[in-house]
C-alpha cells in the first residue's frame, strides 16, 4: 500500500491538493497529515480524492471544534486523532505526531514500524536504532506549503518500506485569473 505523507500545509490549499493529486496518481491509497493544517476548510481541497486522511494537529492548531465536526460527519474521509495517533495501515504500525523530539522518542521504543512528524519544515527520512535491537523509520515530509523552503511531501510504500521525498508540483495559480479575464 502506498501512502502520501504531508505536513505543515498552513492553509495552502493549491499546494496540498497538488501533492495529494500527484501521490494518488502514483498509487497512494491514504494520506497522513502530520499537523499544522490550521483551518479545517483546507481539507476541502483534498476530500474529493476520497482517500482516508489521517490527521493530527500541530502547534498551529486552528479550529479544533470544526475539525472534529468535519471528521465526525457521516461519510467523511477525515480521521482526526488530536495531538498524536497510533494506527495501522497495511499491517504496519504507524505513529504520527507533529513534533520531531516526540517522534524520535517514539521511534526509540521499537513499538512502531514508521513514525511520522512535521514541524521542522525540512524533509527527513532516517532509520533510528530502537531499544528492541531493530530500527524504526522516521519520516518528516517537510512543508507541503513551501514555508521557508521548497514545498515537499513523501510518497511511501508500506509493503517494501521505501519512502521518497518528492517536490510538490507547483500549480500555476495565475491560470484561473487569466481564464476569468478571457
Amino acid at each position: 500500500m502506498k501512502i502520501c505523507i504531508v505536513s505543515d500545509s498552513h492553509d495552502h490549499r493549491p499546494l496540498l491538493e497538488s501533492a495529494v493529486a500527484e501521490a494518488r496518481s502514483l498509487g497512494a491509497r491514504a494520506v497522513i497529515h502530520c499537523g499544522d493544517l490550521v483551518a479545517p476548510s483546507t481539507l476541502h481541497a483534498i476530500q474529493h480524492f476520497a482517500l482516508p486522511i489521517h490527521l493530527v494537529h500541530g502547534n498551529n492548531t486552528g479550529d479544533l471544534f470544526h475539525l472534529s465536526r468535519l471528521a465526525a460527519k457521516p461519510g467523511s474521509h477525515v480521521h482526526y486523532y488530536g495531538q498524536d495517533a497510533a494506527l495501522e495501515l497495511a499491517g504496519k504500525r504507524i505513529f504520527v505526531v507533529h513534533y520531531p523530539h516526540y517522534a524520535k522518542a517514539m521511534a526509540l521504543t521499537g513499538d512502531y514500524d514508521l513514525v511520522c512528524n512535521g514541524h521542522e519544515h525540512r524533509a527527513v527520512i532516517e532509520r533510528i536504532g530502537n531499544i528492541k535491537g531493530g530500527h524504526t523509520l522516521r519520516v518528516d515530509p517537510g512543508t507541503v506549503a513551501g514555508i521557508g523552503t521548497a514545498p515537499t511531501y513523501v510518497l511511501g510504500d508500506l509493503e517494501s518500506m521505501t519512502f521518497s521525498i518528492r517536490p510538490v508540483p507547483v500549480p500555476d495559480l495565475a491560470e484561473p485569473l487569466r481564464a476569468a479575464r478571457s
